[in-house]
């Protein structure tokens, strides 16, 4: 598969900023100091994330239904996209 949307949720960190965590890819985990920043943090962990599982051959899980994850108050859950064909070049290179 070439592209795969993950629910992250993004919790207020208590130095401000975000922690993103994937509730389905255990341990993919970052942060950031702004949304921006914890936006694009966030692909860039899961983009890592899922080529890491593509070259150990391991099984990519189904990604859960972003309504159904509960979360605490304050958090948000946001669809995080890897576009994987971009990825796997770059890490070719």
């Amino acid at each position: 598969m070439d592209t795969y949307i993950f629910p992250a949720i993004f919790s207020p960190s208590e130095d401000g900023g975000y922690c993103i965590t994937f509730p389905d890819l255990p341990g993919c985990i970052t942060e950031g100091d702004t949304l921006k920043e914890s936006m694009c943090m966030a692909k860039d962990a899961l983009e890592l994330y899922i080529y890491n599982l593509e070259d150990d051959d391991e099984n990519i899980p189904t990604p859960s239904i972003p309504e159904n994850i509960e979360i605490s108050k304050g958090s948000f859950v946001v669809p995080i996209e890897a576009y994987m064909p971009l990825i796997r070049n770059e890490m070719a290179n």
